[in-house]
C-alpha cells in the first residue's frame, strides 16, 4: 500500500513539472541563432549592396552598410576592403588604412590591398610609405601594370626621371595600349631635355587616346618648331579639358618644372588669348 501511494505521488510530481514546462514555453519567446555559414552569407550580401551603393554615388549609405557587414562578420578580408573603399569615398583616409590593415592581417597575399594603401599615402603626401606599399604589392602581383605605372609616377614626383621611364616601359610592355604610361614617359623625357623623344611619346599617346593632356604637352613641345601646329593642338586640348589652363591642375597631373615653363610661354601667344579666357571661365 505504501509503495502504491509513493508511485502516485511521484507520478503527480512528474506530470506537474511537464505541465509547468509547457506553460513556460508559451510565455518565453523562442530565439533562433543562425549558423556561422548563414551569417557569412548575409554579411557578404550586405557587403555587395554597400559596394553597389558606392557605385551609384550613395557614399554615406554605402559606408553605413559596409559597417553593418563588418559587425556581422569581421573575419572576411573582402568586407574590410569594401569598408575601406567606402571610407576612402567619404575621405576617411585614416579609417580606411585601419580597415586595409585588418584585411592584410587576414590575407597578406592580396596585392590590391597594398595598392589601395599606396593611394591613400599619396593623398596624405607620404611618398616614401606609398612607394614601399607599392613595392610590396608588386612582389605579390608583378604583372599589375597599374601598380607599376603608379610606381613610375612616384619616381616622377621624386624627379627620378630615368627610373620613372623604366617603370613606364614595364607597364607598356604588359599593356601596349596604355596611353597614360606613354604620355607620362613623354613628361619624363621633357624634364631630361629629350624633347624629340617627348614628341614621339605624346604622338603615340594621342594615336591611342586623343586626350587633352598629350595634346597640350605636344603643343608645348612644338611651340619652337611649328607654332601653327602647336596652336591647333593647344586649342583642341583646352576645348576638351579647360582645367589644363591652370598651373596647379597640371602640377597635380605630375607636370614637371620645364614643361610648365614651356606651357606658360605657349599661353603667352596672342592666338590663344580667347581660348585661355574661355577656359578660365569654364573652371
Amino acid at each position: 500500500m505504501k509503495k502504491s501511494i509513493l508511485k502516485i505521488i511521484f507520478f503527480s510530481i512528474l506530470t506537474s513539472h511537464i505541465f509547468i514546462a509547457k506553460s513556460l514555453e508559451a510565455l518565453i519567446p523562442y530565439y533562433y541563432f543562425p549558423e556561422t555559414k548563414s551569417l557569412q552569407k548575409k554579411s557578404l550580401s550586405i557587403g555587395r549592396q554597400a559596394h553597389q551603393l558606392l557605385y551609384f554615388g550613395q557614399i554615406k549609405d554605402s559606408l553605413n552598410l559596409a559597417k553593418l557587414a563588418i559587425k556581422i562578420n569581421n573575419t572576411d578580408e573582402t568586407l574590410w576592403i569594401i569598408l575601406a573603399e567606402t571610407q576612402i569615398a567619404n575621405k576617411l583616409y585614416d579609417d580606411a588604412l585601419i580597415s586595409l590593415n585588418n584585411a592584410q592581417k587576414i590575407n597578406p597575399k592580396i596585392g590590391e590591398i597594398y595598392y589601395a594603401k599606396s593611394s591613400i599615402y599619396l593623398k596624405q603626401a607620404k611618398i616614401k610609405k606609398a612607394k614601399n606599399s607599392l613595392l610590396s604589392g608588386i612582389k605579390i602581383l608583378p604583372k599589375n601594370f597599374k601598380a607599376i605605372f603608379q610606381l613610375g609616377n612616384i619616381y616622377l614626383m621624386e624627379k627620378n626621371y630615368e627610373k620613372a621611364i623604366e617603370q613606364f616601359d614595364k607597364a607598356i610592355k604588359i599593356k601596349i595600349d596604355f596611353w597614360q604610361a606613354i604620355n607620362n614617359k613623354g613628361l619624363a623625357y621633357f624634364e631630361l631635355d629629350k624633347v624629340e623623344l617627348s614628341i614621339i611619346s605624346f604622338k603615340k599617346a594621342i594615336n591611342l587616346e586623343e586626350n587633352a593632356e598629350p595634346l597640350l604637352a605636344l603643343a608645348s613641345c612644338l611651340k619652337n618648331k611649328d607654332i601653327n601646329k602647336a596652336i591647333v593642338f593647344a586649342k583642341k586640348a583646352l576645348n576638351k579639358e579647360p582645367n589644363y589652363v591652370d598651373f596647379d591642375y597640371r602640377k597635380e597631373q605630375l607636370w614637371g618644372e620645364k614643361i610648365q615653363i614651356s606651357t606658360k610661354k605657349l599661353f603667352e601667344n596672342p592666338q590663344l588669348k580667347e581660348e585661355i579666357l574661355f577656359a578660365k571661365t569654364k573652371i
